[in-house]
């Protein structure tokens, strides 16, 4: 039961974080229809899914970014999008840094190791269906003409790009800085 707790604290806390990056701290670019962000929330989604595993790591970046989508009139139709996407981050990198041993090791190459191939592939899940998702949910649900959501799913393309490679290194600094507080899980 306490674990429980620590566990559903630890989670609304990285919502809360996720949210205070996203709506404080990103740069927006007005495209077409639409607006891109470059900023580093997806970091602490990874981080969270390294800390407090998986499910509630992918389920805090997907809470506290969705949120933050509902609470911007620009991102707010983003919103349902932003909640599955981001609990992939979340799950994707979670997933493979417990199947690869992240949490037992203080071996700082191993972590190095383990910490870029999971963030690398939670983040480049997010490369490639980010736009693809965008797309597909600006053309035939919100019913954006087809030149305009080809438009904004390409600079989200080349901006999620950006945006993942950044948070690779952010989220690795972030880890080896945080790691040890998060052991007693």
């Amino acid at each position: 039961m306490h674990k429980q707790i620590k566990l559903l604290s630890y989670t609304v806390m990285f919502a809360a974080i996720n949210y205070v990056v996203f709506t404080y701290a990103k740069i927006n670019i007005p495209v077409g229809s639409g607006t891109v962000a470059i900023h580093v929330a997806n970091a602490v989604v990874v981080l969270s899914g390294w800390l407090i595993g998986p499910i509630y790591g992918g389920l805090a970046g997907a809470v506290g970014l969705s949120i933050a989508d509902l609470l911007d009139p620009l991102y707010i139709t983003s919103a349902p999008k932003t909640f599955f996407l981001k609990f992939m981050i979340g799950f994707i990198a979670g997933t493979i840094a417990q199947k690869m041993s992240l949490q037992k090791t203080d071996d700082p190459k191993a972590i190095r190791k383990i910490t870029a191939i999971s963030a690398a592939a939670g983040l480049g899940f997010n490369v490639i269906f980010e736009p693809v998702i965008s797309y597909i949910y600006r053309r035939f649900i919100l019913r954006t003409g087809a030149e305009a959501a080809m438009i904004l799913a390409s600079w989200l393309g080349g901006v999620t790009a950006f945006n993942a490679v950044i948070c690779l290194f952010v989220s690795i600094l972030l880890y080896k800085a945080l790691y040890r507080h998060f052991r007693t899980l």
